[in-house]
């Protein structure tokens, strides 16, 4: 089992966090390893992590936390990857209790009972909107897509790193990836403290790309619930519309024609898409 812990300038809590994981794995009945990606860091954090025991690899630059989780799963070597960050926000202590539903399920993630952190209010209601668009999207109810603290299978997991972005929305995306890819998932509840040091989320940017990324993964597994319904408002929009301007002009418009053209075509490209995620998903 590995534990990846990506870190950027977290010198104030990566000890805390290192401590906490090592005295929750004691019991561990197997092999493990802990390790730390420390992304462009300009403090000590490397170094303390280093100390601690941790395997350590380094970034020249602050490349993302998703680059450096991707980094960290590509080298981990267990069967079973544990992430979890290094801001002191996450119970380390229930790692075991994640473990304990493996091999049954290929990612069990630690759904959050309440959100903190900066931009609380604005935070909230970003992330409150976005579980509803993922699970309104996804067809399936989502507590919890941006976790930190989770764990899954790494073969599974290596299948989708390539659909995972660079920031802050990458662990929204192994959340769907598993999801939309018909792999078993289950949330547990997990108490969350407020960060260590200063966080580094952006609401207006960070939320936007985590919408963005959610749109990205359903249309690359589940087109049809993307872009058919915007084909069935263009076509019924058009429609009405030519109805309309028949029964008062008497004739219709290039706008009516422009309108319904275009839901066909769109409900055209959807169903070829469609069609290729269903022979993709075959082949895999």
């Amino acid at each position: 089992m590995s534990v990846v812990i990506p870190a950027f300038n977290e010198e104030a809590s990566i000890a805390r966090d290192l401590a906490q994981v090592r005295q929750a794995l004691v019991d561990f009945p197997g092999h493990w390893e802990v390790i730390v990606v420390d992304d462009g860091s300009v403090d000590r954090t490397g170094e303390i992590a280093k100390e601690m025991g941790a395997t350590v690899i380094h970034h020249e630059e602050n490349l993302g936390t998703g680059a450096a989780r991707k980094t960290g799963i590509r080298q981990a070597r267990g069967d079973i990857v544990v992430m979890t960050d290094a801001d002191g926000s996450y119970p380390n202590d229930q790692i075991p209790n994640l473990l304990q539903y493996f091999p049954e399920y290929d990612q069990v993630i630690g759904a959050r009972r309440i959100e903190r952190g900066r931009f609380g209010p604005i935070r909230m209601i970003a992330k409150w909107m976005m579980r509803r668009i993922a699970s309104w999207l996804t067809g399936k109810s989502i507590p919890d897509p941006n976790s930190g603290l989770r764990a899954f299978k790494r073969e599974v997991m290596a299948r989708y790193l390539y659909l995972i972005p660079d920031g802050f929305s990458s662990v929204s995306s192994m959340t769907l990836a598993f999801l939309l890819g018909g792999h078993r998932v289950r949330f547990v509840p997990i108490d969350y403290y407020r960060r260590i040091g200063r966080s580094k989320f952006r609401p207006i940017r960070d939320t936007y790309w985590y919408f963005l990324s959610i749109i990205r993964l359903v249309a690359y597994f589940q087109p049809l619930p993307v872009f058919m319904p915007a084909a069935l408002v263009l076509m019924g929009v058009g429609i009405l519309k030519s109805a309309l301007d028949f029964l008062w002009l008497a004739t219709l418009q290039e706008s009516d024609i422009i309108l319904i053209l275009a839901g066909i075509m769109l409900g055209a490209i959807a169903i070829l898409a469609d069609t290729i995620a269903m022979h993709r998903r075959k082949d895999e």
